[in-house]
């Protein structure tokens, strides 16, 4: 400990603040970024109109998870949370738009889709998605959700070359068993090239298998985003000792949050 410092001494003020969007207007901002970075960045095929926005027709059922800069004010990740009760309003989950979802339907207990996660390309260091995974921890273990499942991109800019390199490692190391298998509407079609370069797992696939998450069989070809939707499931009482060391413990000093303190606001029960 420095010399200057004590065991009484305050502690930093969080770099970073994860809450759930309380206004239309917040709700816009997180459209307006998911736009920012599925249209601008990665040349997805949305109709965002004028306003430059990513939103359909699940968004009103949704909880909309923020990560702030909290000196700056901006507005840095999101995610949004669909829950076994909501989708029953929406007419179902996202993800059966790309996969066949009798899986999910029988599994015991409650169950939750994450979806449409993004994160501003400035804060790409590892940090903010520890973060914002700490606002999600905090919703799971509150409302009592036994299951999380989500899809985890890929990108095919390379024609499914790095897809498909990643894909053998997934199958290799985090296939969940043939019983919790999901089909693609759309399966990947094979690549014509083996990458060039050594692959590298993108962050939020990376982040849902350190929490324990099994890759749930073949990906969905997403053509209006260019990309292999990979179907991940989490057992949430498989993964809570592990959440709850590395996500869950605040503001510790670590790879995962790159030594920058968070606050999490505890988020509201869903109406």
């Amino acid at each position: 400990m420095p010399a200057n410092m004590d065991k009484d001494s305050p502690r930093p003020a969080p770099r970073f603040e994860v809450r759930f969007a309380e206004t239309p207007a917040e709700i816009l901002e997180t459209q307006r970024l998911r736009y920012r970075i599925f249209a601008g960045e990665l040349g997805a095929a949305i109709d965002g109109g004028h306003a430059q926005i990513d939103a359909d027709q699940y968004d009103a059922y949704c909880k909309h998870l923020m990560v702030r800069e909290v000196g700056s004010g901006r507005l840095v990740a999101c995610t949004r949370i669909l829950t076994d009760e909501q989708a029953a309003l929406a007419g179902g989950f996202y993800s059966s738009g790309e996969f066949d979802l009798k899986m999910i339907d029988s599994l015991p207990g409650r169950v939750m889709e994450v979806g449409r996660t993004c994160v501003d390309a400035d804060y790409r260091g590892g940090a903010v998605i520890a973060v914002l995974w700490a606002g999600l921890g905090e919703f799971i273990i509150s409302q009592g959700f036994d299951y999380l499942f989500g899809c985890a991109s890929i990108g095919l800019e390379d024609g499914g070359a790095t897809a498909h390199a990643l894909l053998e490692q997934v199958k290799a190391k985090y296939l969940a068993p043939h019983w919790q298998h999901v089909r693609p509407l759309i399966p990947l079609p094979a690549a014509d090239a083996r990458p060039t370069q050594k692959v590298r797992m993108p962050p939020l696939l990376k982040a849902y298998f350190s929490l324990g998450a099994k890759a749930c069989g073949e990906p969905y070809w997403d053509r209006d985003f260019n990309c292999a939707d990979v179907f991940v499931l989490v057992n949430v009482s498989d993964m809570h000792s592990r959440y709850a060391r590395h996500f869950m413990s605040g503001a510790r000093e670590s790879e995962a949050v790159d030594s920058q303190a968070i606050m999490v606001r505890r988020p509201a029960k869903p109406a």
